[in-house]
Formats: C-alpha cells, sequence, structure tokens
C-alpha cells in the first residue's frame, strides 16, 4: 500500500504548493480553465477571504514520497450552523491525483477535522465559496466551463462515491441558449412578452445601479433569500457571501445586463449576467508566472461571445406576475444588440420548476451536470 501522509497547510510554500497544484493534474487538458492565482490567494486567505466572516477552515495536503499529491479544504461556515443548529464540514479545493488511496487519505483526514469540531457531515465540495466551481462535474465534457463552474477528471466522482459519498440535494445543470431573436422559441418568447408588457404596466426592467452598490448588494441578499427559501435545504444568504460574488466582477460588470424587475417600485427579481470571462482566463495560465501578465495584455480586447448568467431569482409572490418572462426577454434583446450568441445559465437546481420552463421557451439545452456530495460524521 502507498504511503501517503495528509499534513496542514502552515507556511507561504506549501500556500503556494496547495494553491499550484492543479497544475499537476490537468496539465494538457484542453478544457480546464485555470483559476486567477491573486483571486485564489485571497479566498484562502482568513484575513480577506470572505468565507472567514463567518467561518473558519484548514488547507490540507497529501504528500507521497516527498511529493504532493493531492488537496482538501475543510471549513465550517457558522452562519449555515446557526440556521439549522448543526454543523457541517464544507470540503472544497478536492484535487488528486488518480490513485484511490490519495483520495481515501484526504477524505480520512476531513473526517477526522469534522470528528474534533463535532460536525455532523462532509458536504461538498465548495471551495470556501458558496459559487465558485462548486460542485464534481459528472457529465459535460465537450466544452471548458463558463465562469464560475467548475472542471475536473471523471474519476473524482468515482473516488468520493467509493469513500461512501452520495448525492445531496438536486444536482446543478448548466444550460446552453443560442442567442438568436429569430429562432421559433425566441420568436414565441419575445411575443409572450409584448403579451404581458401590455397587460402589467406596473413591471419595470431597469439594470444595476453601480452608484448605489451598497443598495443593489442589499436587494440581492433580499431577492435571494425570499426567492430561494422554498427550496429544501436552503441556507439563507449573508452579506458577506453576496460580497464575495459581486465586488470581484465589478470591474468587468455590464450593468445593462444585471436586470432588477421591479413591481410597483418594489424589487420582484434579479436577472445577472456577466462577460463570459472563462474565453479569456483559458489563455492566462491563472497568471502563474510575470509573464502570462503579457498575455492578459494580448488578450485584454478580447470580446467573450457568451454571457454567463448566474441567477434567476423572483419571489414567490411575482411567479404568475410574468415577470420572469420579461426578464428573460430582455436579457435575450439586450445580449443580442451587444453581439453575444450565446448564453450559459447555470446552476439550477435539475428539479427547479421555475427557471426550465423560461429557458426551454428560449431552446435551452443542458450542456452540464454538477453533483453534490454528503457523508454522515460518525461521533
Amino acid at each position: 500500500m502507498n504511503n501517503v501522509e495528509v499534513r496542514t497547510v502552515k507556511t507561504r510554500r506549501e500556500k503556494n504548493i496547495f494553491l499550484t497544484f492543479p497544475w499537476r493534474v490537468y496539465r494538457g487538458d484542453p478544457l480546464w480553465v485555470p483559476p486567477l492565482l491573486p483571486e485564489r490567494k485571497k479566498v484562502i486567505d482568513p484575513e480577506k477571504g470572505k468565507f472567514f466572516d463567518d467561518g473558519y477552515a484548514d488547507l490540507f495536503i497529501a504528500w507521497m514520497d516527498g511529493k504532493p499529491v493531492g488537496t482538501l479544504s475543510c471549513g465550517e461556515d457558522q452562519s449555515a450552523t446557526r440556521s439549522r443548529d448543526f454543523g457541517e464540514c464544507n470540503i472544497g479545493f478536492f484535487e488528486c491525483v488518480q490513485d484511490y488511496t490519495v483520495a481515501e487519505a484526504l477524505l480520512d483526514g476531513a473526517t477526522a477535522w469534522a470528528q474534533k469540531h463535532a460536525l455532523v457531515r462532509l458536504l461538498g465540495t465548495y471551495n470556501l465559496d458558496r459559487e465558485e466551481s462548486r460542485g464534481i462535474l459528472i457529465e459535460g465534457r465537450d466544452r471548458p466551463p463558463a465562469v464560475y463552474c467548475g472542471h475536473n477528471p471523471p474519476y473524482y466522482s468515482e473516488f468520493l462515491e467509493k469513500y461512501g459519498f452520495t448525492k445531496f440535494d438536486e444536482d446543478g445543470l448548466a444550460y446552453a441558449i443560442d442567442l438568436d431573436l429569430n429562432t421559433t422559441a425566441m420568436q414565441h418568447l419575445l411575443k409572450l412578452a409584448e403579451q404581458i408588457r401590455q397587460r402589467k404596466q406596473n413591471i419595470k426592467i431597469r439594470g444595476a445601479n453601480l452608484k448605489d452598490i451598497d443598495g443593489e448588494i442589499d436587494r440581492i441578499v433580499d431577492l435571494q433569500n425570499r426567492g430561494l427559501a422554498h427550496f429544501p435545504n436552503f441556507t439563507p444568504y449573508t452579506r458577506a457571501s453576496i460580497e464575495a460574488m459581486v465586488l470581484p466582477m465589478l470591474d468587468v460588470v455590464d450593468p445593462e445586463l444585471t436586470l432588477f424587475a421591479e413591481v410597483d417600485g418594489q424589487p420582484a427579481g434579479w436577472f445577472p449576467a456577466v462577460p463570459n470571462l472563462n474565453e479569456i482566463f483559458i489563455h492566462l495560465n491563472g497568471l502563474r508566472y510575470p509573464w502570462d501578465y503579457l498575455r492578459l495584455i494580448k488578450y485584454s480586447r478580447y470580446k467573450p461571445r457568451s454571457i454567463a448568467v448566474k441567477s434567476v431569482v423572483v419571489p414567490p409572490e411575482y411567479w404568475d406576475t410574468g415577470v420572469g418572462v420579461l426578464l428573460f426577454d430582455e436579457m435575450a434583446r439586450r445580449a443580442v444588440a451587444k453581439g453575444y450568441t450565446w448564453a450559459d445559465l447555470s446552476l439550477t437546481g435539475e428539479y427547479n420548476k421555475d427557471t426550465w420552463p423560461l429557458a426551454h421557451r428560449m431552446g435551452a439545452k443542458i450542456y452540464k451536470r454538477y453533483r453534490f456530495y454528503e457523508k454522515p460524521v460518525m461521533s
């Protein structure tokens, strides 16, 4: 049996090994989008990472014969613990060579960590972030992931399931939508939206007001929590978790594609899209070396062909008002006018009865599936 040792990351050198280890796993994989190391450094830094505003975590590296062969993070989101009255060990940054003994050693370490902190189950994967690269890709390897979505070898799900993990809640689906206003599906959506506009003139769709970013974040927190509270296992969003999602994108966001719906002047929906920057990031090598910044200069004027829509939130009281249809209609019109040719819609629950009918009206097709896993921790 291979001798694998799992040790906690402590030194600056070990943090660098932790962050750059994925390059060993994905070398030669044309679908992998290297994470931007300057941003990843912030995520794992207790002084800068938003997860640490109301949580704590440790990072681990698996070693074999003096070489790193795997990584894992273990953390407790204390806001989630308070909302559920029990604690979970969120596992993330799960990367390993194709050797089950390495995965087993890492997950044994996670189990021991969870027991030490009196947490009832392992849950993931979440990279110390509720949105960034969450879940394990189990289907869809014909194109690179869109921004905020992850990529991993097929054997990761096999290793987790062999260890005893089972599916948690719904799979997360990524939809691809061709942005062509002349298709039958899109024409049907546009006509339906026009009918709603004629009948419901109290519904307004607007872009984001970046001069009032604090107010917009307050509205997003409110809409996310009201709009998603009906889902089983829902954990309320904190302001910190929304800031972690929104603030890094302010330099590139197009406020005209970050849509809010209002009914009689009150917030009634949120539908944000950002340029799919993974079309650029895939060429930057994660800005790992100084000369990679020359690549950034080269691609700085490149305009992505696609947009990524990361949330479709309409509180239940507005489900039958046509708000969702008007948001989709406005997004399609604006995105086409700006020259985008397709849209990623991700991630949405596989049984989400709110999103699929509207996406279907636009001709959406599932192109990736991500799975979330859980495993009880025996005390």
